[in-house]
């Protein structure tokens, strides 16, 4: 008698927004031209990466086909954009929309962490003054990934984590570090063993599908923070099943998180400063 499959869980792991915060003088240049207000890390769990794979591989090769597109340059297989993977940022609203429409039927559930960039400057100019050192932007990025993975990790018996890759470095013990921690503060909440193993690698959009799904994800969230534009996210809200605004304090010390008990909606989002 055959052994029946082990239960693994596939999650997808990207960033939106940057974590520039003062320029060379050490000013303060969070909202202007090309630097955002906000900075957030998303995780997409997806319950059957291959059907994914083929539903965005079929969509992007219909859309090159289809003659409207001819002469657009992100359409063009050697610009490395649509034609190489879908990413939310560089592809036609046209593009966005079919990709936006197919989303759903993934049944993907995501969770994201978002900190406030004029928060993480006070905090960036705390340690500065106090330990006398550079707020590390791997730190942050670190530790929201351990708020992102805390309970996550022990519903499945194996899981398999794939991160995008942030510029040249794949940052693999780091990543593993930040995954460990999150187990610990899991068992350490719950007094309940999380010793599933997970698998940590890095890639690219290109490589792993399950990267473009989280990148829509997270670039309509962003603009919702960002620019106030609700149509984006209303049309994949029913898919986020945990947003943490961590620096919103205004009701609780650890920020404001939405969830099915708690819908995101405009009206609720403390206004973004920078």
């Amino acid at each position: 008698m055959s052994q029946p499959a082990p239960d693994v869980r596939h999650y997808y792991v990207d960033e939106a927004g940057d974590l520039t915060l003062f320029n060379k003088r050490g000013r303060v240049i969070i909202g202007r031209e090309g630097v955002s207000r906000v900075f957030m890390v998303g995780v997409a769990y997806l319950p059957s990466p291959p059907a994914v794979r083929r539903a965005l591989g079929d969509l992007r090769t219909e859309l090159l086909r289809d003659p409207y597109f001819n002469d657009v340059p992100s359409m063009r297989p050697g610009a490395g954009k649509t034609a190489l993977c879908f990413h939310a940022k560089d592809d036609l609203p046209e593009v966005r929309r079919e990709v936006f429409k197919l989303l759903p039927s993934f049944g993907a559930k995501v969770r994201v962490a978002i900190r406030r960039k004029a928060d993480v400057a006070e905090h960036a100019r705390f340690v500065h003054r106090t330990h006398g050192r550079k707020l590390s932007q791997n730190d942050i990025y670190d530790n929201l990934v351990k708020r992102l993975f805390k309970n996550l990790l022990h519903k499945a018996e194996e899981n398999r984590i794939v991160f995008a890759r942030r510029g040249k470095s794949e940052r693999q013990e780091a990543l593993e570090s930040a995954i460990a921690k999150a187990k610990r503060n899991f068992e350490a909440t719950w007094k309940i063993p999380s010793d599933r193993p997970a698998v940590v690698e890095s890639a690219y959009p290109s490589e792993r599908a399950g990267l473009q799904v989280i990148d829509y994800y997270l670039w309509a969230l962003q603009r919702l923070y960002e620019r106030a534009e609700v149509r984006f996210f209303n049309m994949l809200a029913d898919d986020f099943r945990l947003i943490m605004d961590l620096d919103d304090m205004r009701h609780k010390p650890y920020g404001e998180w939405y969830s099915d008990h708690n819908r995101l909606e405009m009206q609720k989002i403390k206004p973004v400063a920078g």
